[in-house]
């Protein structure tokens, strides 16, 4: 079987190469998916992407960005890396609020997309003393809580398949998401 990935990293992609399709994790902070996608690509021999570590790569830190020019720019700068992360192909993970783009969500269609969840009780651990901007608050949970649930509905509307990352170890969501990409795509997923 022909994977339907390329490993860009080794020469990238040629102008006139059709796009590239990714396998795309999505969800809010602290769900894993950087940890994940590096496992999931390590496991298809395909490049990973983190675009938030992108943005870190070319414009400095996400909480100076926020801080100095606005959560706004954060947003383009971060469009700008999914665009480009999309389009390599592999395995991309993309920022907690990178849904909230609508041309983020409409590159979507083209992509194969895992929603990855997490219950409040263990991303309180996970997201506990890191300095994520939007989480700057007196109760970070409870901030979390309240974003997820603006962005729940985004992450739903775009995913081909949910999983948990709550329970059990992170090898099992590992594999799960290896199986389905490995899987012939069905035309109805972006339907």
């Amino acid at each position: 079987m022909t994977s339907p990935f390329r490993d860009v990293a080794s020469g990238g992609v040629a102008p006139s190469d059709p796009p590239a399709s990714a396998i795309v994790l999505i969800g809010p902070m602290g769900a894993g998916k950087t940890s994940v996608g590096r496992r999931v690509a390590r496991a298809l021999g395909v490049n990973f992407a983190d675009t938030d570590k992108l943005v870190v790569r070319d414009h400095g830190p996400i909480p100076a960005i926020f801080e100095r020019f606005g959560e706004a720019r954060f947003r383009e700068l971060e469009r700008a890396a999914v665009s480009e992360s999309l389009a390599a192909g592999g395995v991309v993970a993309l920022g907690g609020g990178a849904i909230l783009d609508p041309a983020t969500r409409a590159d979507l269609a083209a992509h194969r997309v895992a929603f990855l969840t997490v219950s409040p009780k263990v991303v309180s651990g996970r997201i506990h003393g890191t300095d994520r901007p939007l989480l700057a608050d007196t109760d970070p949970v409870a901030r979390w809580q309240s974003i997820y649930a603006e962005r729940r509905s985004l992450y739903e509307e775009v995913a081909d398949i949910t999983l948990d990352t709550s329970t059990g170890p992170l090898a099992a969501v590992v594999a799960e998401i290896v199986a389905w990409a490995q899987q012939p795509q069905n035309a109805e997923e972006h339907a």
